[in-house]
């Protein structure tokens, strides 16, 4: 992967073995894209180009492999839709760009605006997505559609029906790719990308974060990439997005579970300030069904290297600590930090948070705040220079909506690898999966069904394991330290007695 950085000195230690490019392409203005863009920008009512389109309109052109770092809501979607109005042939009716999106509402999305684009010049587009029939998705397909936009799950059905063929395929978008890792998309992905062309395809990959697991899969997908921030005015990896949730005093504990929920983290470390929050943190997301562990001071030495077995194999998927007790432990893959509650010192958040975003990879730091606790959060943030964004509480509305995703995703993976003969013994219990959907009173029993199934399946890797060249790279690569404010002022506010405080208040 090669980065692109106007500041090559510092962000070379964060990827040694990448050669950084030089060549940093000017900005895009809408008065200089040619005619058919501009007359999709018209379409779309802009006055000019946003600056994520305006960054990033020149790399696509340069049909070079990119990886995009942009945040929901900036207007990546116009960044990588404008562009393929003027690569399109409109007069060869197949399908020339193929869109991958996680979830339904965003394939519309995408697909509205698509349309609104190509509609003065030829250009047809389709949304593609499971739950709906397949006639109109098949009639688009035949009339010729030149951008399909579609989740991973139909599109690989409509490729193993052939109905979609990919054979004039020319770009490939892979938008918010960390989301699609996270609804457990990864082997339908894999699966479609089999059935490309074997001629050059430019992929682009947008995502808001790049933490470690989706790095590790871009070689499957993208040709040596260059990678670029446009979130920011730099352009470079953002290392660590900060974030906090206002939660209820007395509900943290089911506060945290919404939001592992939603945000379903890769690979986490939860810290708490005591032991007793750590031990009941885990019980209560053990009882939950996520993959927990923990670590404090006092326990004894062969439970301590049982659980320090699985951190550093990679296959403890949520450990939770106190900072004492995580001093030195450097989990292998870490996407999320979450702090269940602010730390008692302003500079261990630093410390918490600087676990995830290493070695040029992207992280999330989240954190728990009561009313009282998000004045002292506030406060971290103006010491430390961090603008630390407050998202909305998921409800458990959007909880349900998100695992209903998810599941539908993971049922119609596995229906997709039942042989006829086994299709057909499933059919024996139609009429009674009929029967109990139409009863109120025996609703539960499916629900139970759907939930256990969710619980063996869904918290399963579904990622590639970590190779032994990923290893010594995660384990030779090294954090620039931050830089906070004066050095020795730092230091000086940082005294030895306050450490002494602190360690025996974590404890």
């Amino acid at each position: 992967m090669e980065e692109i950085n106007p500041q090559t000195s510092e962000n070379s230690t964060q990827q040694p073995d990448n050669k950084i490019l030089q060549d940093i392409l000017p900005e895009a203005r809408l008065a200089d894209l040619p005619e058919k863009m501009r007359q999709g920008a018209a379409l779309a009512g802009w006055d000019e180009l946003l600056p994520v389109q305006a960054k990033a309109i020149p790399y696509l052109f340069s049909r070079r492999d990119m990886m995009i770092q942009s945040h929901t809501g900036s207007g990546k979607t116009g960044a990588y839709l404008l562009p393929m109005l003027e690569m399109i042939n409109p007069l060869q009716n197949s399908a020339q760009v193929l869109v991958m999106v996680p979830t339904r509402e965003l394939a519309l999305q995408v697909a509205t605006e698509a349309e609104l684009f190509g509609r003065g010049i030829g250009v047809r587009s389709i949304a593609v997505y499971g739950g709906v029939g397949y006639r109109a998705q098949l009639d688009a397909f035949k009339e010729g559609a030149h951008i399909i936009i579609g989740t991973p799950g139909r599109l690989l059905d409509h490729l193993l029906r052939r109905s979609l063929s990919l054979k004039d395929l020319k770009f490939l978008i892979l938008d918010e790719a960390d989301h699609m890792l996270s609804m457990g998309f990864y082997p339908d992905m894999r699966r479609v990308k089999s059935y490309m062309p074997d001629h050059p395809i430019s992929t682009y990959m947008f995502s808001a974060t790049f933490p470690p697991q989706v790095i590790r899969v871009t070689s499957e997908f993208l040709r040596n990439p260059g990678f670029i921030n446009l979130s920011s005015e730099h352009i470079h990896v953002t290392e660590t997005e900060h974030v906090y949730y206002k939660v209820p005093g007395m509900d943290k504990d089911r506060s945290l579970v919404r939001i592992l929920e939603v945000e379903n983290p890769l690979s986490a470390i939860i810290f708490c300030n005591t032991k007793v929050h750590v031990e009941y943190v885990t019980t209560v997301l053990q009882r939950f069904g996520y993959d927990a562990d923990f670590l404090t001071s006092d326990l004894s030495q062969s439970a301590r290297e049982k659980v320090l077995a699985r951190v550093r194999s990679g296959t403890l998927r949520i450990l939770v600590a106190t900072d004492v007790a995580a001093r030195g432990i450097d989990l292998p893959e870490l996407s999320h930090v979450i702090q269940y509650e602010p730390p008692e010192d302003a500079e261990a958040y630093i410390h918490r948070s600087g676990r995830t975003g290493r070695a040029g990879s992207s992280g999330t730091a989240i954190t728990l705040v009561n009313i009282t606790e998000q004045a002292e959060l506030r406060q971290i943030g103006k010491r430390f220079s961090l603008t630390i964004e407050e998202r909305d509480l998921p409800d458990d509305e959007l909880v349900e909506k998100v695992v209903s995703e998810r599941i539908i995703t993971l049922l119609e993976a596995k229906l997709r690898t039942r042989d006829k003969l086994r299709t057909e013994r499933m059919h024996r219990f139609l009429p009674l999966a009929r029967s109990l959907s139409e009863s109120d009173e025996e609703t539960g029993l499916l629900a139970m069904l759907l939930d256990d199934f969710y619980q063996e399946t869904f918290y399963s890797s579904v990622l590639p394991p970590i190779t032994e060249e990923q290893q010594e790279r995660q384990r030779s690569a090294r954090r620039p330290k931050p830089r906070f404010g004066n050095e020795t002022e730092r230091k000086s506010n940082y005294s030895s007695s306050q450490r002494g405080n602190r360690r025996r208040r974590l404890r």
